[in-house]
Protein backbone atom coordinates (compact mmCIF):
# COMPACT_ATOMS: atom_id res chain seq x y z
CA UNK A 1 0.00 0.00 0.00
CA UNK A 2 1.52 3.33 -1.07
CA UNK A 3 1.65 6.46 1.08
CA UNK A 4 -1.38 8.02 -0.60
CA UNK A 5 -3.49 4.90 0.02
CA UNK A 6 -2.34 4.77 3.66
CA UNK A 7 -3.36 8.42 4.15
CA UNK A 8 -6.75 7.77 2.55
CA UNK A 9 -7.35 4.79 4.83
CA UNK A 10 -6.37 6.88 7.86
CA UNK A 11 -8.82 9.60 6.80
CA UNK A 12 -11.58 7.04 6.46
CA UNK A 13 -10.94 5.84 10.02
CA UNK A 14 -10.92 9.45 11.23
CA UNK A 15 -14.24 10.11 9.49
CA UNK A 16 -15.88 7.23 11.36
CA UNK A 17 -14.43 8.45 14.65
CA UNK A 18 -15.02 12.19 14.38
CA UNK A 19 -18.13 12.29 12.12
CA UNK A 20 -16.37 14.94 10.04
CA UNK A 21 -16.00 13.77 6.42
CA UNK A 22 -12.33 13.82 5.53
CA UNK A 23 -12.57 10.91 3.07
CA UNK A 24 -15.55 10.00 0.91
CA UNK A 25 -14.85 6.91 -1.20
CA UNK A 26 -18.26 6.74 -2.95
CA UNK A 27 -20.56 9.40 -4.42
CA UNK A 28 -23.91 8.57 -6.00
CA UNK A 29 -25.02 10.98 -8.70
CA UNK A 30 -28.43 11.19 -10.36
CA UNK A 31 -27.63 12.77 -13.73
CA UNK A 32 -31.27 12.86 -14.88
CA UNK A 33 -34.51 12.94 -12.92
CA UNK A 34 -36.69 11.11 -15.44
CA UNK A 35 -36.90 7.41 -16.22
CA UNK A 36 -37.68 5.42 -19.38
CA UNK A 37 -39.58 2.75 -17.44
CA UNK A 38 -42.86 2.95 -15.52
CA UNK A 39 -42.14 0.43 -12.77
CA UNK A 40 -44.91 -0.52 -10.38
CA UNK A 41 -42.62 -0.30 -7.32
CA UNK A 42 -41.23 3.16 -8.13
CA UNK A 43 -42.75 6.63 -8.60
CA UNK A 44 -39.81 8.36 -10.31
CA UNK A 45 -41.44 8.18 -13.76
CA UNK A 46 -44.55 9.97 -12.49
CA UNK A 47 -42.57 13.23 -12.41
CA UNK A 48 -40.98 12.86 -15.86
CA UNK A 49 -42.53 16.14 -17.03
CA UNK A 50 -40.52 18.11 -14.43
CA UNK A 51 -37.11 17.35 -15.87
CA UNK A 52 -34.00 18.10 -13.87
CA UNK A 53 -30.45 17.13 -14.74
CA UNK A 54 -26.87 17.62 -13.69
CA UNK A 55 -24.69 19.67 -16.03
CA UNK A 56 -21.03 19.62 -16.96
CA UNK A 57 -20.66 22.73 -14.79
CA UNK A 58 -22.13 20.83 -11.84
CA UNK A 59 -19.64 17.99 -12.23
CA UNK A 60 -16.71 20.33 -12.79
CA UNK A 61 -17.77 22.18 -9.64
CA UNK A 62 -17.79 18.93 -7.70
CA UNK A 63 -14.23 18.00 -8.65
CA UNK A 64 -12.50 20.13 -6.00
CA UNK A 65 -14.53 18.43 -3.25
CA UNK A 66 -14.12 14.96 -4.76
CA UNK A 67 -10.36 15.45 -4.99
CA UNK A 68 -10.17 16.82 -1.44
CA UNK A 69 -12.18 13.87 -0.12
CA UNK A 70 -10.34 11.25 -2.17
CA UNK A 71 -13.46 9.94 -3.92
CA UNK A 72 -12.66 6.71 -5.76
CA UNK A 73 -15.96 5.79 -7.37
CA UNK A 74 -19.09 7.51 -8.68
CA UNK A 75 -22.29 5.53 -9.13
CA UNK A 76 -24.56 6.99 -11.79
CA UNK A 77 -28.10 6.28 -10.66
CA UNK A 78 -31.48 7.74 -11.46
CA UNK A 79 -34.01 8.00 -12.90
CA UNK A 80 -32.23 6.73 -15.97
CA UNK A 81 -28.77 8.27 -16.16
CA UNK A 82 -28.44 7.67 -19.90
CA UNK A 83 -31.33 10.07 -20.57
CA UNK A 84 -28.94 12.93 -19.80
CA UNK A 85 -27.78 13.95 -23.29
CA UNK A 86 -24.41 14.98 -21.85
CA UNK A 87 -24.01 11.79 -19.81
CA UNK A 88 -20.71 10.72 -21.34
CA UNK A 89 -19.30 14.25 -21.07
CA UNK A 90 -19.96 13.96 -17.32
CA UNK A 91 -18.25 10.57 -17.28
CA UNK A 92 -15.27 11.96 -19.20
CA UNK A 93 -14.78 14.71 -16.61
CA UNK A 94 -14.81 12.15 -13.79
CA UNK A 95 -12.61 9.64 -15.58
CA UNK A 96 -10.06 12.35 -16.39
CA UNK A 97 -9.89 13.02 -12.65
CA UNK A 98 -9.08 9.37 -11.96
CA UNK A 99 -12.54 8.49 -10.64
CA UNK A 100 -14.18 5.28 -11.85
CA UNK A 101 -17.81 5.40 -13.00
CA UNK A 102 -20.38 2.65 -12.39
CA UNK A 103 -23.70 2.89 -14.22
CA UNK A 104 -27.00 1.70 -12.76
CA UNK A 105 -29.47 1.43 -15.62
CA UNK A 106 -32.73 0.00 -16.89
CA UNK A 107 -30.70 -1.33 -19.79
CA UNK A 108 -33.09 -0.09 -22.48
CA UNK A 109 -30.49 2.00 -24.28
CA UNK A 110 -27.19 0.33 -23.47
CA UNK A 111 -26.91 -1.20 -26.95
CA UNK A 112 -27.10 2.21 -28.62
CA UNK A 113 -24.48 3.54 -26.17
CA UNK A 114 -22.24 0.47 -26.01
CA UNK A 115 -19.05 2.01 -27.38
CA UNK A 116 -19.15 5.00 -25.04
CA UNK A 117 -20.06 2.77 -22.09
CA UNK A 118 -16.98 0.67 -22.77
CA UNK A 119 -14.87 3.83 -23.08
CA UNK A 120 -16.04 5.75 -20.02
CA UNK A 121 -17.85 3.38 -17.63
CA UNK A 122 -16.00 0.77 -15.61
CA UNK A 123 -19.01 -1.44 -14.79
CA UNK A 124 -22.74 -1.64 -15.52
CA UNK A 125 -25.50 -2.79 -13.15
CA UNK A 126 -28.82 -3.54 -14.86
CA UNK A 127 -32.25 -3.96 -13.31
CA UNK A 128 -34.06 -7.21 -14.05
CA UNK A 129 -37.48 -8.06 -12.64
CA UNK A 130 -38.41 -11.44 -14.08
CA UNK A 131 -38.47 -13.56 -17.19
CA UNK A 132 -39.40 -11.73 -20.38
CA UNK A 133 -43.16 -11.50 -19.89
CA UNK A 134 -42.99 -10.56 -16.22
CA UNK A 135 -40.12 -8.11 -16.63
CA UNK A 136 -42.04 -6.23 -19.33
CA UNK A 137 -45.19 -6.21 -17.19
CA UNK A 138 -43.40 -4.85 -14.09
CA UNK A 139 -41.45 -2.28 -16.13
CA UNK A 140 -44.69 -1.40 -17.93
CA UNK A 141 -42.71 -0.96 -21.16
CA UNK A 142 -43.06 -3.21 -24.23
CA UNK A 143 -39.92 -5.12 -25.27
CA UNK A 144 -38.01 -3.93 -22.18
CA UNK A 145 -36.54 -7.39 -21.60
CA UNK A 146 -35.53 -7.85 -25.24
CA UNK A 147 -33.77 -4.46 -25.32
CA UNK A 148 -31.97 -5.23 -22.06
CA UNK A 149 -30.86 -8.66 -23.32
CA UNK A 150 -29.72 -7.33 -26.70
CA UNK A 151 -27.76 -4.57 -25.01
CA UNK A 152 -25.96 -6.93 -22.62
CA UNK A 153 -25.15 -9.37 -25.42
CA UNK A 154 -23.87 -6.56 -27.68
CA UNK A 155 -21.51 -5.20 -25.04
CA UNK A 156 -20.29 -8.72 -24.26
CA UNK A 157 -19.63 -9.26 -28.00
CA UNK A 158 -17.49 -6.12 -28.10
CA UNK A 159 -15.70 -6.97 -24.83
CA UNK A 160 -16.43 -10.39 -23.29
CA UNK A 161 -14.49 -9.48 -20.12
CA UNK A 162 -16.57 -6.36 -19.40
CA UNK A 163 -18.41 -6.67 -16.08
CA UNK A 164 -22.20 -6.40 -16.15
CA UNK A 165 -24.21 -7.46 -13.13
CA UNK A 166 -27.92 -7.63 -12.38
CA UNK A 167 -30.00 -6.33 -9.51
CA UNK A 168 -33.51 -7.56 -8.75
CA UNK A 169 -36.06 -6.18 -6.33
CA UNK A 170 -38.08 -9.12 -4.97
CA UNK A 171 -41.71 -8.38 -4.15
CA UNK A 172 -45.24 -9.72 -4.37
CA UNK A 173 -45.38 -9.65 -8.18
CA UNK A 174 -42.20 -11.61 -8.88
CA UNK A 175 -41.13 -13.74 -5.90
CA UNK A 176 -42.56 -16.88 -7.50
CA UNK A 177 -40.47 -16.10 -10.60
CA UNK A 178 -37.22 -15.98 -8.62
CA UNK A 179 -35.70 -19.22 -10.03
CA UNK A 180 -36.57 -18.10 -13.57
CA UNK A 181 -34.83 -14.75 -12.94
CA UNK A 182 -31.61 -16.53 -12.02
CA UNK A 183 -31.83 -18.71 -15.11
CA UNK A 184 -32.44 -15.68 -17.32
CA UNK A 185 -29.48 -13.70 -16.00
CA UNK A 186 -27.27 -16.74 -16.55
CA UNK A 187 -28.46 -17.09 -20.15
CA UNK A 188 -28.03 -13.35 -20.67
CA UNK A 189 -24.36 -13.61 -19.71
CA UNK A 190 -24.35 -11.39 -16.63
CA UNK A 191 -21.41 -11.81 -14.26
CA UNK A 192 -23.46 -11.78 -11.06
CA UNK A 193 -26.93 -11.06 -9.71
CA UNK A 194 -28.03 -9.44 -6.47
CA UNK A 195 -31.41 -9.44 -4.71
CA UNK A 196 -33.11 -7.11 -2.26
CA UNK A 197 -36.68 -6.59 -0.99
CA UNK A 198 -38.86 -3.69 -2.10
CA UNK A 199 -38.90 -0.41 -0.22
CA UNK A 200 -42.57 0.19 0.60
CA UNK A 201 -42.32 2.56 3.57
CA UNK A 202 -39.99 5.49 2.77
CA UNK A 203 -40.24 8.75 0.81
CA UNK A 204 -37.51 7.65 -1.60
CA UNK A 205 -38.00 7.14 -5.35
CA UNK A 206 -39.92 10.40 -5.81
CA UNK A 207 -42.73 9.58 -3.40
CA UNK A 208 -44.25 12.85 -2.31
CA UNK A 209 -45.55 10.94 0.68
CA UNK A 210 -44.89 7.44 1.96
CA UNK A 211 -47.19 4.84 0.45
CA UNK A 212 -50.35 4.13 2.39
CA UNK A 213 -51.50 0.57 3.04
CA UNK A 214 -53.54 -0.05 -0.13
CA UNK A 215 -50.56 0.91 -2.33
CA UNK A 216 -48.08 -0.86 -0.06
CA UNK A 217 -49.95 -4.14 -0.40
CA UNK A 218 -49.72 -4.10 -4.18
CA UNK A 219 -45.99 -4.74 -3.68
CA UNK A 220 -45.72 -6.04 -0.11
CA UNK A 221 -45.82 -9.84 0.11
CA UNK A 222 -48.92 -10.69 2.13
CA UNK A 223 -48.80 -12.60 5.38
CA UNK A 224 -50.51 -15.66 3.90
CA UNK A 225 -47.96 -15.70 1.04
CA UNK A 226 -44.97 -15.83 3.40
CA UNK A 227 -44.85 -19.67 3.63
CA UNK A 228 -44.72 -19.79 -0.17
CA UNK A 229 -41.90 -17.23 -0.18
CA UNK A 230 -39.94 -19.41 2.23
CA UNK A 231 -40.54 -22.44 -0.01
CA UNK A 232 -39.20 -20.51 -3.00
CA UNK A 233 -36.07 -19.56 -1.06
CA UNK A 234 -35.51 -23.15 0.07
CA UNK A 235 -35.87 -24.19 -3.57
CA UNK A 236 -33.17 -21.67 -4.49
CA UNK A 237 -30.80 -23.27 -1.97
CA UNK A 238 -31.24 -26.63 -3.67
CA UNK A 239 -31.40 -25.64 -7.34
CA UNK A 240 -28.65 -23.03 -7.22
CA UNK A 241 -26.17 -24.47 -4.74
CA UNK A 242 -23.26 -23.84 -7.10
CA UNK A 243 -24.39 -20.26 -7.80
CA UNK A 244 -24.38 -19.51 -4.08
CA UNK A 245 -21.00 -21.15 -3.58
CA UNK A 246 -19.28 -19.35 -6.47
CA UNK A 247 -21.00 -16.02 -5.61
CA UNK A 248 -22.84 -15.76 -8.91
CA UNK A 249 -25.64 -14.96 -6.49
CA UNK A 250 -24.04 -12.06 -4.64
CA UNK A 251 -25.76 -12.62 -1.30
CA UNK A 252 -25.10 -15.45 1.11
CA UNK A 253 -27.86 -17.93 1.87
CA UNK A 254 -28.47 -16.07 5.15
CA UNK A 255 -28.85 -12.74 3.36
CA UNK A 256 -31.31 -14.26 0.93
CA UNK A 257 -33.41 -15.48 3.87
CA UNK A 258 -33.40 -11.89 5.11
CA UNK A 259 -35.72 -11.08 2.19
CA UNK A 260 -38.25 -13.35 3.90
CA UNK A 261 -37.44 -11.85 7.32
CA UNK A 262 -37.92 -8.32 5.98
CA UNK A 263 -41.43 -9.03 4.74
CA UNK A 264 -42.31 -11.11 7.82
CA UNK A 265 -41.35 -8.15 10.01
CA UNK A 266 -44.26 -6.14 8.63
CA UNK A 267 -46.56 -8.64 10.34
CA UNK A 268 -44.57 -8.65 13.63
CA UNK A 269 -43.43 -12.23 13.01
CA UNK A 270 -39.81 -11.23 13.64
CA UNK A 271 -37.65 -8.12 13.86
CA UNK A 272 -36.48 -6.38 10.70
CA UNK A 273 -33.11 -7.88 9.68
CA UNK A 274 -30.17 -6.16 11.34
CA UNK A 275 -28.07 -4.13 8.93
CA UNK A 276 -24.67 -2.75 9.80
CA UNK A 277 -24.53 0.45 7.76
CA UNK A 278 -22.09 3.34 7.53
CA UNK A 279 -23.42 4.88 4.30
CA UNK A 280 -23.65 8.48 5.62
CA UNK A 281 -19.96 8.31 6.61
CA UNK A 282 -18.59 6.79 3.38
CA UNK A 283 -20.96 8.04 0.65
CA UNK A 284 -23.45 10.69 -0.32
CA UNK A 285 -26.20 11.17 -2.90
CA UNK A 286 -26.40 14.16 -5.26
CA UNK A 287 -29.74 14.40 -7.03
CA UNK A 288 -30.47 15.77 -10.50
CA UNK A 289 -31.28 19.24 -9.12
CA UNK A 290 -28.12 19.34 -6.99
CA UNK A 291 -29.79 18.30 -3.73
CA UNK A 292 -27.40 16.46 -1.39
CA UNK A 293 -28.56 13.65 0.89
CA UNK A 294 -26.58 11.36 3.23
CA UNK A 295 -28.32 8.42 1.51
CA UNK A 296 -31.36 7.82 -0.71
CA UNK A 297 -33.71 7.66 2.26
CA UNK A 298 -32.63 10.62 4.43
CA UNK A 299 -33.51 14.31 4.29
CA UNK A 300 -31.61 16.89 2.26
CA UNK A 301 -28.50 18.54 3.72
CA UNK A 302 -28.01 21.24 1.07
CA UNK A 303 -27.43 21.82 -2.63
CA UNK A 304 -24.19 21.82 -4.63
CA UNK A 305 -25.44 24.86 -6.56
CA UNK A 306 -25.37 26.85 -3.32
CA UNK A 307 -22.29 25.50 -1.52
CA UNK A 308 -19.47 23.06 -2.22
CA UNK A 309 -20.08 19.41 -1.45
CA UNK A 310 -17.30 19.49 1.16
CA UNK A 311 -18.97 22.44 2.94
CA UNK A 312 -22.38 20.76 2.88
CA UNK A 313 -21.12 17.45 4.26
CA UNK A 314 -19.16 19.16 7.02
CA UNK A 315 -21.67 21.77 8.10
CA UNK A 316 -22.39 21.70 11.86
CA UNK A 317 -25.85 20.28 11.09
CA UNK A 318 -24.46 17.44 8.93
CA UNK A 319 -21.78 16.53 11.48
CA UNK A 320 -24.37 16.51 14.25
CA UNK A 321 -26.68 14.35 12.11
CA UNK A 322 -23.97 11.68 11.80
CA UNK A 323 -22.92 11.99 15.44
CA UNK A 324 -26.45 11.37 16.67
CA UNK A 325 -27.52 8.82 14.05
CA UNK A 326 -27.97 5.33 15.45
CA UNK A 327 -28.61 3.13 12.44
CA UNK A 328 -29.80 0.25 14.60
CA UNK A 329 -32.70 2.27 16.05
CA UNK A 330 -33.47 5.00 13.52
CA UNK A 331 -36.92 4.12 12.06
CA UNK A 332 -35.78 4.79 8.48
CA UNK A 333 -32.63 2.71 8.91
CA UNK A 334 -34.45 -0.17 10.58
CA UNK A 335 -36.68 -0.64 7.52
CA UNK A 336 -33.96 0.15 4.97
CA UNK A 337 -33.58 -2.28 2.07
CA UNK A 338 -30.30 -0.96 0.70
CA UNK A 339 -27.64 -0.61 3.39
CA UNK A 340 -23.93 -0.05 2.80
CA UNK A 341 -21.14 -0.99 5.18
CA UNK A 342 -17.73 -0.11 3.77
CA UNK A 343 -14.63 -0.85 5.80
CA UNK A 344 -11.79 1.71 5.69
CA UNK A 345 -9.64 -1.14 4.39
CA UNK A 346 -11.90 -1.83 1.40
CA UNK A 347 -10.19 -0.86 -1.84
CA UNK A 348 -12.35 0.56 -4.62
CA UNK A 349 -11.04 0.27 -8.15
Amino acid sequence: MNAQAVLHTYKRYRTLQTHRISALPIVILMPHSACNCRCVMCDIWKDNKNLKQLTEADITGLLASLKKLGTRQVLMSGGEALLNTNFFALCKILKSAGISVVLLTTGLSIKANAENILKYVSEVIVSIDGDEALHDAIRNIPNAFRKLKEGVEHIKTLNPAYRITGRTVIHRLNFRNWPAIINEVKKMGLNQVSFLPADVSSHAFNRQQAWEEPKQHEILISENELPELKEVINELYIRFEQEFDNRFIAESREKIMDVYNYYAAFYQLNAFPFKKCNAPWVSTVVEADGTVRPCFFMDSMGNIRDKSLHEILNSPEAINFRRTLNTSTNPTCVKCVCSLNLSPLTHLS
